[in-house]
């Protein structure tokens, strides 16, 4: 069997009764994060443009999807395209951290979009789209044995999208291997725009969650398709990633499930910056010293971290640039406490306090030979009184390994929804909240997506 048979085959072959606890529980925690991070992504500087270009790619109101955040509907590839949009466009969202994919910003608009277009979707079953959709995506990551050449949140994320939305839209085995094709034809995102900090970075993911969509919809057509979509000679492992070993991950489908195995976002910045961001917190919460009285920090980490975010503080480059920069985040950490969503807002990014602070901040990388490991990382704090301070991390917080406690879970959800571009209906948190924690035995999924988006109509229902 080719890649794509066999990720068909997992796709629509895996019942709900088949996953495991353990899978149900976390694909539940992710899609209330989710939801709740996509919301405050409605109001990030950029969204009113985007939204009102997407606003052409018209579709009778029949065929409308919500979107998140901005209490309307609009045509399902212009909903699809803006709620994934939001969701990475904070670099707040969940991950698989073995594969470097952040697999739900793709997924889960995908899956919800379905369920409007098939005209309603159980719990049971989006849960059932969305695992499969992650395992799909992460499963790339995995395979890879390669440094980033394009942006895989954005690849590997549209193929899950694939799988979990085809799954959801009743496409047959033969149609969902079209719909890969139909995907490897439109799959794109460089990391180019990572390298400069562009806030274009995640209308990537935005680009192959639409592109998923629209595969699925190509796909009932009678165009033959590329069969070895993933392993053939321009396939898109030996294209995107260059080496890579599928083998052990196929072998793994319905036995290890991957989106037991995410993790939490705790800070609004890129996965990368956590270890510093946390070790720098630690340290000055165990030892009392303030900003001031910091002479220097350095961050030794694999070459990832230091390639992704090791970049210089620049007051001008605006905040996409800066949710990368692991230097202004442990800037803020030092001289508030916390690192929020409201610190890559306003004048704040300017801040001449922060930035001379962040240009005492150094990543080093330690010589780590995997090319896409995030740990360990060491955190030194060196003091003006020329005391010094370590703190090492063999995983980040809200790893599986150090997973966050539901406090902090819902305190990031609550937060996120204060943030919304429309005002939310009174309640809507502790619906969401009670609506996704009894997911499996909802009747139609709609009803997220509906709340999510401050509509009414489904909402009351």
């Amino acid at each position: 069997m080719t890649a794509a048979q066999r990720f068909a085959t997992h796709a629509l072959g895996t019942r709900f009764a088949d996953l495991d606890t353990a899978a149900i529980e976390r694909a539940k925690v992710f899609i209330l994060d989710s939801l709740g991070v996509g919301i405050a992504g409605s109001s990030v500087e950029g969204g009113e443009g985007l939204a009102g270009v997407a606003a052409g790619w018209g579709a009778p109101v029949s065929m409308s999807v919500p979107v998140w955040g901005r209490g309307r509907r609009m045509a399902a590839p212009a909903a699809v395209f803006l709620n994934a949009w939001q969701m990475h466009n904070q670099e707040f969202d969940c991950l698989h951290e073995g594969a470097v994919v952040h697999a739900l910003a793709s997924v889960l608009p995908a899956a919800l979009a379905a369920a409007e277009l098939a005209g309603g979707a159980s719990g049971a079953e989006l849960i059932a789209a969305v695992a499969v959709g992650a395992d799909v995506a992460a499963a790339l990551g995995l395979a890879s044995r390669a440094g980033f050449r394009f942006f895989r949140p954005a690849t590997a994320g549209g193929f899950g999208a694939t799988a979990a939305a085809g799954r959801v839209l009743g496409l047959d085995r033969e149609a969902l291997e079209r719909a890969f094709a139909w995907q490897l034809a439109q799959t794109s995102g460089t990391m180019q725009a990572h390298v400069e900090g562009s806030p274009i970075l995640p209308v990537q993911v935005a680009f192959n969650a639409r592109a998923a969509l629209q595969s699925c919809e190509l796909a009932r057509l009678p165009f033959a398709g590329a069969r070895q979509v993933f392993e053939g000679a321009y396939g898109y492992l030996p294209l995107f990633e260059g080496e890579a070993d599928l083998g052990p991950v196929l072998e793994g489908l319905g036995r290890d499930w991957r989106i037991a195995a995410f993790s939490h976002k705790p800070y609004p910045a890129g996965r990368a910056t956590h270890g510093g961001i946390e070790g720098a917190m630690v340290l000055q919460r165990r030892h009392g010293f303030a900003a001031a009285d910091v002479a220097s920090v350095e961050v030794a980490a694999p070459p990832l971290i230091a390639r992704l975010v090791g970049r210089p503080p620049e007051p001008a480059a605006g905040a996409s640039y800066l949710r990368l920069c692991l230097a202004y985040g442990v800037a803020r950490v030092l001289l508030n406490g916390r690192l929020d969503l409201s610190d890559f807002r306003g004048a704040v990014l300017t801040d001449p306090a922060t930035h001379d602070l962040a240009r005492r901040v150094v990543v080093r990388p330690d010589g780590n030979a995997d090319p896409n490991a995030l740990a360990p990382q060491r955190v030194t704090v060196r003091l003006r009184d020329g005391s010094e301070h370590v703190w090492n991390c063999e995983a980040m917080l809200a790893n599986p390994a150090r997973p966050l406690d539901r406090d902090r879970h819902l305190a990031k959800f609550h937060r996120c929804l204060a943030f919304s571009a429309s005002p939310l209906a009174a309640g809507t948190a502790g619906r969401l909240i009670e609506t996704v924690e009894g997911l499996e035995g909802l009747g139609d999924a709609r009803l997220l997506a509906a709340l999510a988006s401050g509509g009414a109509e489904r909402a009351r229902a």
